[in-house]
């Protein structure tokens, strides 16, 4: 649905971008970088419902990885609609910084468009960055998209730098803690969906649509058991 009636004119969906931002350095080998391609090849059908409930915003995803440098896994952004998941592989050291510096020349306009709504921004990782990522960082967060995005990270087993992904992040409540496979598994599920449907646009009584600027609560992954094995 590219247009959708209403009083006084017409109200075009607005570009929603997610974007997956996956470390797969040589710790991730095996079961954690396992689990992340299952988990997320699994959110698909669930992002595509998401999707389809707020026809005001078009929902468009991306995959970036970042090991030793960085690389976009989806050339372009993609309608959920088209998007697929391709498995990623574990290899080298942690360069979060080099995913931050190719991160940042992506939300600037172009090619975002000025239409667009605050991006949403899942970085996974399982370690502590290898290169210089506090100047990528800054550049990052110095972007109004940088700054309006929403960021969420999941830290991957025990020796995942929390301080590195709080300051990504901006807020402590928006770091979540997998400690094994079953975290690891809710945590991408509810990643993959509340944070795009409460980035998305929803009517108010004026009939606009204002764009989000936070979160809300993350009650559905309070309660997760840590029991059985931990990474």
């Amino acid at each position: 649905m590219a247009e959708l009636k209403r009083p006084g004119g017409e109200l075009s969906n607005r570009p929603l971008h997610f974007i997956w931002v996956v470390d797969c350095s040589g710790s991730m080998l095996g079961e954690k970088i396992g689990t992340v391609n299952h988990a997320i090849q699994n959110t698909i059908p669930e992002m595509l419902d998401a999707a389809n409930n707020n026809p005001y915003a078009k929902l468009l995803v991306r995959t970036l990885k970042f090991s030793t440098g960085a690389k976009w896994v989806t050339d372009k952004p993609t309608d959920i609609d088209d998007f697929s998941w391709s498995d990623l592989d574990a290899e080298g050291v942690t360069d979060l910084g080099a995913a931050l510096e190719l991160l940042s020349g992506e939300l600037t306009i172009p090619p975002m468009s000025d239409r667009a709504l605050p991006p949403v921004i899942v970085l996974l990782s399982d370690g502590m960055p290898t290169d210089d990522y506090k100047s990528a960082l800054a550049k990052l967060l110095s972007l109004p998209w940088g700054k309006k995005a929403v960021k969420i990270a999941i830290a991957i087993g025990r020796d995942a730098d929390t301080d590195v992904l709080r300051e990504f992040t901006c807020d402590k409540q928006l770091v979540l803690e997998a400690k094994n496979r079953e975290m690891l598994v809710k945590m991408i599920k509810w990643a993959s969906t509340a944070a795009s449907v409460v980035s998305a646009p929803v009517l108010n009584a004026e009939n606009s649509a204002p764009d989000a600027e936070s979160v809300p609560s993350i009650t559905p992954v309070l309660g997760l058991s840590s029991e059985g094995d931990v990474w």
